[in-house]
């Protein structure tokens, strides 16, 4: 898309110390892009990268991402989880290709060198050369020590079934990341019950990657744009509510108790969203059962930042998988489950409201477009900026939905650890 040639700094500043008018740059200039990766996916932060029920056999392994690094998530033999790069030490191959599989060691196609589960480098052919007409051809140096040639091993955290890793081993202990506001949310829905995978949903998104993170840091559009939140309650402005931010304000929760279902008062005054006199033909959308988990709130919405969202949205949970590819562009993985002791009805009913969300889902097919949307504005006018100043300027926990506060708080941190 083209701008004018003079209406971009060539060094982007951020006027003032504030977090509430976030310049256009932040989601469209690469060198910006490139400097989140180092410091926020790559160094000093725990990111997601599966639920331990997608390996649950010894030699199952998964293929995904830390940003933009290809990583191998196994489960060995005697049963730990590791997390590998997908970088063969040889040649520099990404040589696991399946997303998903079984097999007893990584084998790079490319030369046949092959790999533990745990990363650690078994066996190179030819490694002492091949014997022809009485003598030794070819080989490694004597001095070459497997040992030093295995694949980048991560630093790797579990809680509750989740795996979660990092490429910086000097890495602050994983719930200390999460901070004890944050972790007891996180504590609510892994609570320990053994996991059961449904099904997966995947979509590229043609926007930066933090507007995802924001998406589920901003309580102001759910009741405005989504026609299912506020014209069947599920998510309103009305809704008992809390927003909760761990002690750096990177991470946060959006709370919610389904109340007002359908009831055209003041919050839908004008809301062109609010559909009053609709209904839903298959009544098991809404078959809606609380379970003694949840506490009260009906639907918990919780970003980790910078890779991914746990989602609680009444029956149905989730979590989200943030995959960057460029600055204007990123995967989103959905990975929807439920508990092994569910019963046969409360796994039918997570996989129907199950389509609420997820690429084309009822409600989550909203979130993508406007994020696309979005990126079209950013880089068709980097100059300006955009306006967070609902609720005032500060960053602070609130009881109600009516702020941007939890992404003041995002930038803030982020500004910090970008030094911008």
């Amino acid at each position: 898309m083209s701008t004018s040639a003079d209406s971009f700094p060539r060094d982007p500043q951020w006027e003032g110390d504030g977090t509430s008018r976030i310049p256009f740059w932040v989601y469209t200039d690469n060198d910006i892009y490139k400097k989140e990766l180092e410091r926020l996916f790559y160094k000093n932060h725990w990111c997601y990268v599966g639920l331990e029920a997608e390996v649950p056999n010894p030699g199952d392994f998964k293929r995904t991402f830390i940003g933009e690094r290809s990583v191998i998530m196994t489960r060995d033999a005697e049963g730990g989880i590791n997390v590998v790069e997908n970088v063969c030490a040889h040649r520099g191959m990404q040589f696991v290709r399946e997303r998903t599989g079984n097999t007893k060691e990584l084998v790079c196609a490319y030369h046949q060198w092959n790999y533990s589960l745990k990363g650690d480098l078994q066996g190179v052919p030819f490694l002492r050369g091949v014997k022809k007409d009485g003598q030794v051809h070819g080989g490694m140096p004597k001095d070459f020590k497997t040992k030093e040639h295995g694949l980048t091993k991560l630093k790797v955290a579990t809680r509750g079934g989740v795996v979660f890793a990092s490429f910086d081993h000097d890495v602050v202990p994983f719930e200390e990341f999460l901070g004890p506001e944050i972790l007891q949310y996180f504590d609510r829905l892994f609570n320990g019950r053994k996991l059961h995978i449904l099904g997966y949903n995947r979509q590229r998104i043609p926007g930066n990657w933090k507007l995802m993170q924001e998406n589920i840091k901003d309580p102001y559009h759910p009741g405005l744009l989504h026609t299912w939140f506020v014209t069947y309650g599920l998510w309103r402005a009305d809704n008992k509510s809390a927003l909760r931010m761990d002690e750096h304000n990177r991470h946060a929760a959006m709370i919610s108790t389904r109340g007002n279902a359908g009831a055209k008062n003041e919050v839908t005054q004008g809301v062109t969203s609010f559909k009053e006199g609709m209904q839903v033909q298959d009544k098991r959308l809404l078959d809606i059962v609380h379970e003694d988990w949840w506490g009260e709130p009906t639907a918990v919405m919780m970003t980790v930042f910078p890779s991914v969202i746990f989602q609680q949205q009444v029956n149905s949970v989730s979590t989200r998988h943030i995959q960057p590819n460029d600055e204007g562009s990123f995967d989103f993985v959905w990975t929807h489950f439920g508990f092994d002791d569910d019963t046969e009805e409360m796994t039918k009913r997570r996989l129907i409201q199950a389509n609420l969300f997820g690429p084309a889902g009822f409600v989550s097919a909203d979130d993508g477009e406007v994020i696309e949307f979005s990126q079209y504005g950013f880089e068709q006018k980097p100059w300006h900026r955009a306006v967070a100043e609902l609720g005032g300027y500060e960053v602070e926990n609130t009881e109600h939905m009516v702020t941007e506060t939890l992404i003041r708080g995002m930038y803030e941190y982020w500004r910090k650890q970008l030094e911008i």
